[in-house]
């Protein structure tokens, strides 16, 4: 009985399924045929590939770039006169970065302006003019109540030594503590 069954219920369903694909889906038919002959799908070419074209190096007669004789080339290119004076002795401020040092204040002992430096340890310097600072020779030129002015001597990728002015500010953090 239960065999039967089976077999009649496999006998029913493709009579089924042939039912269901009659007209119910011509509309559907018709509309993806209409939307298909307005599509004009157009894929870009490529991009025209330039053939490769190797560089040779030919660096016999180039000074090597990292070479010590490059540097002594250089060297002895300018000059210009101006150096940093080796000989004299260092001043405790000239072992800081300038971007380290803080201006936090200033001293006037007569006609005489000092400015005050803090160091990153907390310790508290004075400054006059002519005094050296920095780790690139700065000396002190002009002292006000709201910056100081020193003129350091730095070496260019040349190898000469060129002058540069630099100014300190008045820490204005320093003043509210």
């Amino acid at each position: 009985m239960i065999a039967m069954k089976k077999s009649s219920t496999l006998l029913l369903l493709p009579l089924l399924l042939t039912a269901c694909s009659d007209s119910r889906f011509e509309d559907l038919q018709v509309w993806m045929d209409a939307e298909s002959a307005t599509l004009r799908g157009r894929i870009e070419p490529l991009p025209e590939v330039k053939p490769y074209q190797p560089f040779i190096y030919a660096a016999f007669d180039i000074v090597e770039p990292f070479s010590r004789n490059k540097m002594e080339v250089a060297k002895k290119g300018g000059g210009g006169g101006l150096a940093p004076n080796l000989n004299r002795p260092k001043e405790t401020l000239e072992a800081y970065d300038l971007e380290k040092l803080r201006m936090v204040g200033t001293l006037q002992r007569g006609k005489e302006l000092n400015a005050l430096i803090r160091t990153p340890d907390g310790n508290l310097y004075r400054v006059k003019l002519g005094s050296y600072i920095g780790q690139n020779f700065g000396m002190v030129t002009t002292i006000t109540e709201t910056d100081l002015t020193l003129k350091e001597i730095v070496e260019d990728s040349g190898g000469d030594w060129v002058e540069r002015t630099s100014v300190l500010a008045l820490d204005d953090t320093e003043q509210n503590k």
